[in-house]
């Protein structure tokens, strides 16, 4: 299958081109920079260059695909407006569309503490309002099989894995600016989490035999934000710390801090693994073993993620 993937050198739609290439797929990505095709040719891809501004081209790459992977970032609003055009490009061939969502979508903001709340894939939720947006966008891909176009969602929770876990980087990032790891209140809220790998496996699945309309879900575990911020303290040999959200939008950005690491974000993916057969590989579940990666001391500097709009509240 010839797979156009969008967002393919980033680290999720880098792991989703390398997996689908090693399965036998041809695969191509959509690249800005020379630097970005660099990385896209590494993993055994094509690189092409675009424009994520020019949909005349975007729908043009399109047509010589059986395959689409939406694993981009941007701002919301250009979001929906690319997704919508990746639609009309593709309405009446019953080609797949894969559209990559977040869980951060359905967070339930804790002040740090624990909620019980759980979800499925199609549990009813009160979608967070600053990134209302979003759904949207994913009620659009899951009704375009009314207009001949089998697409999906993939919602995934935190991911994790070989060394590119923003959330651990983050979590490393704060003993850098404070001398201390932190987290939100009492660090007890959690974020259901994923091994890359595993996503990218579902991805596949998704690809090959998901059913237009779907959303599917990828969970192989949880841990609380506190014991996760015990743990790589440990690794550096430093304490850990409680910060309110105030000061924690002062440590990351006020996305991070307001939405994610004050926030409870649990689900279950029921429907991935009996639809789908998916399954995450034991040797891939412990995410305190990825929190103690020595790559992740390596870092210097960090970024405020592109679709992120300075001052998000």
């Amino acid at each position: 299958m010839k797979v156009l993937i969008f967002g393919a050198s980033g680290y999720v739609g880098s792991h989703v081109a390398r997996h689908l290439v090693q399965s036998g797929h041809a695969v191509s990505g959509v690249v800005r920079t020379e630097s970005s095709g660099r990385i896209v040719e590494d993993l055994g891809a094509t690189a092409i260059q675009g424009d994520m501004s020019d949909l005349a081209a975007i729908i043009a790459m399109v047509r010589d695909h059986d395959a689409v992977i939406w694993a981009a970032q941007l701002m919301l609003e250009d979001e929906l407006r690319v997704t919508s055009a990746l639609i009309d490009a593709l309405a009446g061939s019953d080609r797949p569309l894969i559209f990559t969502s977040g869980t951060s979508l359905m967070s339930i903001p804790t002040g740090g503490d624990w909620d019980e709340r759980s979800f499925a894939e199609d549990d009813p939720f009160e979608p967070r309002r600053q990134i209302a947006p979003r759904l949207e966008a994913e009620q659009i891909v899951r009704q375009a099989v009314d207009r001949g176009v089998r697409g999906m969602v993939i919602r995934p929770p935190l991911i994790w894995g070989n060394g590119g876990c923003r959330m651990i980087a983050d979590f490393y990032h704060s003993a850098r600016q404070t001398g201390a790891v932190c987290h939100i209140g009492r660090g007890l809220n959690v974020y259901s989490n994923v091994h890359v790998d595993d996503l990218a496996e579902l991805y596949r699945l998704a690809l090959e035999k998901g059913r237009g309309g779907a959303l599917y879900f990828a969970v192989s575990g949880e841990v609380s934000y506190g014991v996760m911020a015990r743990a790589i303290a440990d690794s550096l040999q430093v304490e850990t710390r409680s910060v309110t959200v105030e000061e924690g939008c002062e440590i990351w950005d006020r996305f991070m801090a307001r939405i994610v690491l004050c926030s409870c974000s649990r689900q279950r993916s029921p429907r991935a693994r009996e639809e789908l057969g998916w399954k995450p590989r034991e040797d891939r579940l412990d995410i305190l073993e990825e929190c103690r990666n020595p790559a992740y001391a390596l870092d210097a500097a960090r970024s405020v993620p592109s679709w992120v709009r300075p001052g998000t509240s």
